[in-house]
């Protein structure tokens, strides 16, 4: 008796040269797709016969010797024409074992009989393990120099508790195991990841485990020196500015930047900014014309550089 012939390679989009690790992920990524438990009700009926037929694509595929059996057919059998199996897919009475299976097609009986593990009222239990959960949070600097725990909020009902643990950074991804969505028929729940994305700060900036700040003189502390009072990320403290201080000088102070995985920290540097009055009064403007005229510019200097 003639049967369809069936392309199990097609079915689950591989090429006929696909590894056992290639077979296994086309058909996890399937069958999660096309599970009935998966789908609208409406849906159902339509996606169980596609489930059915992925299952029985990577019943043969998966296993060594039903594919070499299947492969010894040749390549040029085209899904949908005509096969007719030998005698020897016939079972020990002589019948071709598919004409009363309802669970699995003809063409895999008149080729295999019956699978193991199937009967001829129902079709295998299959187990899919969870999808998995992927998504930003957004974090505070001081989240980060500090550690901390954040609740959130997954698909609108479900909390969490996420730990930001010592030495987290942007782009740091955190994985709550087993915290995904739930499998299929006992499968184990998939997890849920989260990439961290830091909230800029409005005085400070990060350069890998170090912080940046803008620290604003006027000239004359630039020029002379001075004592500044700024503010860290561990309370404020007083800065010794050294005289002739250009603008873009960094001035660091040790083991104020963001903490490490070992314990230890990076460090705080403040940046010279020189500024100048923008309403110089009366009295400031004689006291830069006296200095614009004692001041000597270097020959190899040239103004304004």
């Amino acid at each position: 008796m003639a049967v369809k012939f069936r392309d199990y390679y097609e079915v689950l989009g591989v090429s006929r040269t696909a590894t056992a690790d290639d077979i296994k992920r086309a058909y996890r990524q399937l069958a999660r797709k096309h599970h009935p438990d998966l789908q609208p009700a409406a849906e159902r009926p339509r996606a169980a016969e596609r489930f059915k037929e992925i299952n029985e694509a990577y019943e043969v595929l998966s296993d060594p010797d039903k594919r070499g059996k299947y492969d010894a057919l040749g390549a040029n059998w085209k899904s949908g024409m005509d096969f007719t199996p030998t005698g020897g897919e016939r079972d020990s009475a002589g019948a071709a074992e598919w004409e009363d299976l309802g669970d699995v097609s003809d063409f895999f009986a008149s080729l295999f009989g019956r699978a193991p593990g199937r009967t001829r009222r129902g079709g295998v239990r299959i187990t899919i393990p969870g999808s998995d959960i992927e998504a930003e949070l957004p974090v505070t600097l001081e989240e980060l120099l500090h550690s901390a725990r954040r609740r959130i909020t997954l698909n609108g009902n479900r909390s969490l508790e996420v730990e930001i643990p010592r030495g987290a950074r942007e782009g740091t991804v955190l994985r709550l195991a087993g915290q995904g969505e739930p499998g299929v028929n006992g499968g184990p729940p998939g997890d849920v990841y989260l990439r961290l994305r830091l909230i800029p700060h409005p005085r400070y900036r990060v350069a890998g485990d170090d912080l940046e700040m803008d620290l604003s003189l006027w000239p004359w502390q630039a020029v002379l020196g001075a004592e500044v009072r700024i503010e860290t990320p561990d309370g404020p403290v007083t800065l010794t500015v050294p005289p002739g201080s250009q603008s873009g000088r960094r001035l660091r102070l040790r083991g104020r930047g963001l903490p490490r995985a070992d314990g230890s920290r990076g460090d705080l540097y403040a940046v010279v900014r020189i500024v100048v009055p923008e309403r110089p009064s009366a009295a400031e403007r004689e006291a830069y014309e006296t200095l614009k005229q004692r001041t000597t510019v270097p020959a190899d200097r040239p103004a304004g550089g």
